[in-house]
């Protein structure tokens, strides 16, 4: 499969309710990039896929903890791009985002993390008040901060439009959530800004759940 670009991610948005039926279960595609590896085993050549993964990354949290990908290993997670002066699809995006907070704030291997594009403005207090207005607590959803080009540069790991500021200084972002399985790979992304799709994205979250690698893999 070719490497999703913005254009290519508008087709996973309208098509995440599109899965793979393998028997008599029911299991969610993998996007990016893949190329076939081949190793020996038992003395025989055995070819096996490798696939696109996120990047590394280091970030802050609304707490002052130190949070890596790392942080992330054995959990499903949901990322997405925001500011907290957004005026426009930042507080539809995590209105609709609490619905999935509160679906799965007791599973202790969902997470979610919103990357802040304005780490100047948004330090860890300022992201701890946000967090604090929309009801959130805990360790289920992370608000990170990074440097600015270290986090513009990962969201093309996630196969989103990289942020951007206009003339007036005014951020332009991608207004997806994206699921990442526990391998780090993606398995969908949809409009935040609808509630359907954010509907659909808890649906899939419990499909992922059952495939037996997520299940395993710690």
């Amino acid at each position: 499969m070719k490497n999703l670009t913005w254009v290519g991610l508008i087709a996973i948005i309208f098509g995440t309710a599109c899965k793979f039926n393998t028997g008599d279960k029911t299991v969610l595609p993998i996007y990016g990039n893949r190329r076939p590896v081949t190793k020996m085993v038992n003395d025989k050549p055995v070819t096996d896929t490798l696939y696109q993964t996120i990047s590394k990354f280091k970030t802050i949290n609304q707490y002052g903890d130190s949070i890596s990908n790392k942080s992330l290993d054995g959990d499903i997670y949901i990322a997405d791009f925001f500011f907290t002066t957004c005026p426009s699809i930042c507080p539809v995006m995590h209105r609709n985002m609490l619905n999935v907070y509160n679906a799965f704030k007791s599973r202790g291997d969902i997470r979610i993390i919103s990357y802040t594009i304005d780490p100047k403005h948004d330090s860890v207090p300022v992201l701890k008040k946000y967090a604090d207005k929309l009801g959130v607590s805990g360790n289920t959803w992370w608000f990170l901060q990074g440097k600015k080009d270290d986090i513009y540069k990962l969201s093309e790991s996630y196969l989103v439009r990289k942020p951007q500021e206009d003339a007036k200084q005014q951020f332009i972002h991608d207004g997806s959530f994206i699921l990442v399985d526990k391998q780090k790979r993606i398995r969908g992304a949809y409009d935040g800004t609808d509630p359907k799709q954010v509907e659909q994205m808890i649906a899939d979250i419990k499909t992922l759940q059952n495939e037996p690698d997520q299940i395993i893999a710690q």
